[in-house]
């Protein structure tokens, strides 16, 4: 939908400006496909409706509600360079070679490089992991450290989550006779780096079919492929042979992490993987679960928002390697430390976001005042291992891109975030090519780069540029997409596990939100330090249990506090509560807008 059309269309209950500020507009829904749907999935017809605004269709509606790997997981083999890689790994194998995984810092490459690492030993080998240190290396492959492994005698590199710009490295690894594979999902050059392999859907060359992978789901698809290529070299006749599968635990959390879309192969593999995460198997990923207070069955929320940021804080602000190596360890007593020590630093990481929040906050202030395509913060001595973060938060709130960058001396470590239309790794790429970066690259929805502080302006014009017809076409008005209205009294029980068939949720499949029309507050009690535990009564009579979390400080939790019997239309989700072994349903606040007339 363009920028004009969300202006122009009509809001949802009227409202304009909810007390979070955002404009209520109706998800698009051919009503006589939600009904079809619900009809045959035998379903209500609120969940019909969910389904036809994410346009799931008839035909596609099984595999929606019931993704399989058999179904939906592509031939590894359909892949540009996938079985070279797969050829060359397995010949590493079976003849004993060096092998080294290197991974990125966050979660897709942590996840990634224990996969890799899990199968290998599981094969006999006994990989190293070499995860770059953030602050010292940067992001990506760099010549020193390739050129340190060839030096201990390492002969084959598997690069994940990264490698795919990284020409000038790859080209210092051939030099010295180092084989490099490359398993990424980054946006991809003309040009490809030298390599044995370059294994990544988006590029130019792809069919783009299966653009949406993160990295570790295409280093699972490496891993069928060695298995598939070992077995037919006779490999597994006198050998146990692994299962893949027993790895979609971190598949699964990897994928949602990324922030990848939960579409297709990707759904597929997050549903599976969350029955793998519930069966604890992995000795670091049970220690992180148990540190975290995580002892409901894991859904995407505790992947995405529990797990993953404590293994993404080592790389932010502490060793770049505790992740790998919890993810990858058999030892109880070393996973019980890493997952402590990955709890510790999350808990120092939200302490430094805190404070660089607060200057970034006033930068995109008074730059919002002139409405640019592109909100741009910049400070020293700002840590850079939550600049993305801030920029992702700067997101949120201004409904626009935003990059945020750390100046230490003259040198800019920057990490950019996006919105839905505004293909943010392309344009870095242009302006690295443009000569206005040092380094950059990513994909449609985050970037990193480096920046000479000289260029920081000429980068800035640059960008707004770029991007300005894109971020017009998406829409920059600050709006909340509902997908139906409920009553106090249907959101029950019966309809939030019905929803819970929609999930796994995430980037492309959100969580269904909905509006609930004049209902009044029975009470609104702070709870915590910034939340509001609420009763809300409906017209029909019914009384439903509510949530709304970090929000006490706002406009609405003030306005909510103060509520005088006075109704409000809310926006939120419906959930099924588990406490103490008794459920219940209840609805998450989002937003709220006061019910006039």
């Amino acid at each position: 939908m363009s920028g004009g059309a969300v202006r122009d269309q009509a809001c949802f209950l009227g409202v304009e400006r909810s007390l979070r500020g955002k404009r209520w507009l109706s998800k698009a829904c051919d009503d006589r496909a939600a009904l079809a749907l619900a009809q045959r999935l035998g379903v209500p017809e609120i969940v019909g409706r969910v389904l036809a605004a994410r346009d799931v269709d008839l035909d596609a509606a099984g595999d929606f509600l019931n993704p399989t790997l058999k179904r939906l997981l592509p031939d590894p083999s359909g892949f540009k360079d996938m079985d070279a890689a797969c050829e060359r790994l397995a010949s590493a194998v079976m003849q004993g070679e060096s092998i080294a995984v290197y991974g990125d810092y966050d979660v897709d490459g942590a996840t990634s490089s224990a996969l890799l690492a899990r199968y290998l030993k599981a094969l006999g080998a006994a990989p190293r992991i070499y995860i770059p240190d953030r602050l010292s290396e940067g992001y990506g492959p760099n010549r020193e450290a390739l050129l340190g492994l060839a030096k201990d005698k390492i002969s084959l590199v598997v690069m994940v989550d990264c490698g795919t710009c990284a020409h000038g490295p790859l080209k210092a690894a051939a030099e010295v006779g180092l084989d490099v594979i490359v398993v990424d999902h980054h946006k991809a050059e003309p040009q490809l780096p030298p390599a044995v392999a370059v294994v990544n859907p988006n590029r130019m060359d792809e069919d783009n079919a299966h653009g949406h992978m993160a990295a570790v789901g295409l280093a699972f698809l490496l891993v069928v492929g060695v298995n598939r290529a070992l077995d037919g070299a006779g490999w597994f006749d006198s050998r146990p042979k692994p299962n893949p599968m027993d790895w979609l635990d971190l598949v699964a959390l990897g994928t949602v992490c990324d922030v990848v879309p939960l579409t297709g192969v990707n759904r597929a593999l997050v549903t599976q993987g969350l029955k793998v995460i519930a069966l604890r198997a992995n000795t670091g990923l049970r220690a992180l679960a148990d540190v975290s207070g995580v002892s409901e069955p894991p859904g995407t929320y505790h992947a995405g928002f529990i797990l993953g940021p404590r293994i993404n804080a080592a790389g932010r602000i502490g060793d770049s390697s505790l992740g790998a190596r919890l993810l990858s360890s058999d030892d109880a007593h070393e996973a019980e430390d890493l997952a402590q020590t990955l709890d510790d630093l999350n808990r120092m990481r939200r302490d430094i976001e805190a404070a660089v929040a607060v200057q970034a906050a006033e930068q995109a202030e008074a730059q919002a005042k002139d409405d640019p395509p592109l909100i741009l913060v910049a400070g020293r001595d700002w840590h850079p291992g939550v600049i993305g973060i801030i920029a992702g938060r700067l997101v949120e709130r201004f409904n626009r891109p935003a990059l945020a960058v750390s100046l230490e001396g003259d040198v800019g470590h920057g990490s950019g975030r996006s919105v839905k239309g505004v293909d943010l790794g392309a344009a870095i790429i242009s302006a690295r090519q443009a000569g206005l970066l040092e380094k950059g690259g990513g994909h449609a929805m985050a970037a990193g780069f480096t920046v000479s502080a000289g260029r920081l302006e000429d980068f800035r014009e640059f960008m707004n540029t770029r991007i300005a017809a894109d971020v017009a076409e998406a829409g920059i008005v600050p709006s909340l997409n509902l997908d139906a209205a409920i009553t106090v009294k249907g959101a029950n029980m019966e309809l939030a596990k019905a929803l819970e068939q929609v999930g796994p949720f995430g980037a492309g499949n959100p969580e269904p939100k909905f509006a609930i029309a004049r209902a009044r507050l029975i009470r609104a009690d702070v709870v915590g330090q910034d939340h509001l535990r609420c009763i809300l009564a409906g017209e029909d009579g019914g009384r439903l249990s509510a949530m709304a979390f970090r929000c006490n400080d706002s406009e609405m939790g003030a306005a909510l506090r103060r509520h005088d019997g006075a109704p409000f239309h809310f926006a939120g989700r419906l959930k099924v509560n588990t406490w103490k072994g008794v459920s219940k349903a209840q609805f998450l606040i989002d937003d709220a807008a006061p019910a006039y007339g």
